[in-house]
């Protein structure tokens, strides 16, 4: 969804949050879990980078948690264990991938069972205004990114718990599944980042130089739902334009010096992270966080912009 132009972004910042209240459905709780082997997909370039990047390395011999959507479904295969995982994502449709497909993964707190979760959730959904804030003491975001046409993939560490995934990248209604983690013997473990970059309350910390192929971890150090959604500028001159559009809350300004998008953090709760392998290309890039404050104001007003610059 984040590949769209920088004004469709914060416009549907509020439908994604509408989303998290639409999946709600009595159906979920008694069909339980719905899990299936992720198709087959034609290997993209961005993909074929990220295989480079891990070849040999500690991410390609993750256990791997397979995620398959088409706009109107999204499946779950692969290992469901707890400790590090490689999340392969697969985008079948090409309207979908257009759409801009954003495998989201939200795992349900201790004691919340799926029936519980959906109840909650059912109460939401007759409020326009929920956001992802709602969660709190039912469920924690714990990985939402970016997904192409074809085949990407991005690290997590699961706890063992119930977990819903859900495409927020979709119009109307999100696909949604449940599946549940066990607890492994022998958890495998993050591959240490090259840098982190992380959200808070109201504005970035972290790297702000990191290169094409290296690992990067994504993360929320602050107690509100952040977001970490990537525009890329020509040069530095015109990404320093652009952060000073957002902070004034001009974002078709902003939108009209921008030459790309990326969403490398679509939504992550407090305390949560994952890490992903960069395969943008070297630019200049402005990271923002386009969630809303309760009373309407865009997190990129409040500080929540900053310049990073990707290099070979």
């Amino acid at each position: 969804m984040f590949s769209r132009k920088l004004r469709d972004l914060s416009q549907r910042t509020v439908a994604r949050r509408r989303g998290w209240a639409l999946i709600a459905a009595p159906a979920a709780v008694a069909t339980g879990l719905a899990l299936a082997p992720a198709a087959h997909a034609a290997t993209t370039a961005a993909a074929q980078a990220t295989a480079r990047a891990e070849a040999g390395g500690t991410p390609a011999a993750l256990p791997v948690l397979k995620l398959t959507m088409n706009g109107t479904s999204i499946t779950v295969g692969g290992t469901h264990q707890s400790g590090a995982v490689r999340v392969v994502s697969t985008v079948t449709d090409k309207a979908e991938a257009a759409n801009g497909a954003e495998p989201t993964l939200a795992r349900l707190d201790n004691g919340i069972s799926y029936a519980q979760f959906f109840q909650v959730f059912a109460k939401l959904s007759a409020n326009p205004n929920s956001d992802p804030n709602n969660l709190y003491g039912v469920a924690q975001i714990v990985y939402s990114t970016q997904a192409n046409l074809g085949t990407s993939s991005g690290m997590v560490d699961l706890a063992p718990g119930n977990y819903v995934a859900v495409d927020l990248g979709t119009s109307g209604k999100p696909p949604f599944t449940t599946f549940t983690v066990s607890p492994s013997a022998h958890p495998a473990a993050l591959p240490s980042p090259g840098g982190t970059i992380s959200s808070r309350e109201f504005g970035f910390t972290g790297v702000t130089q990191i290169s094409d192929g290296e690992i990067v971890r994504w993360a929320n150090v602050g107690f509100l739902v952040h977001m970490i959604i990537g525009i890329e500028a020509p040069n530095l001159a015109t990404a320093q334009k652009i952060s000073a559009n957002l902070k004034a809350g001009k974002d078709n300004a902003a939108q009209g010096l921008a030459t790309g998008f990326f969403g490398w953090d679509g939504a992550l709760s407090h305390g949560q992270s994952f890490e992903t392998v960069i395969t943008q290309k070297p630019a200049f890039w402005v990271i923002a966080c386009f969630m809303d404050t309760q009373d309407g104001r865009e997190h990129t007003t409040l500080g929540m912009e900053r310049i990073i610059h990707i290099v070979k």
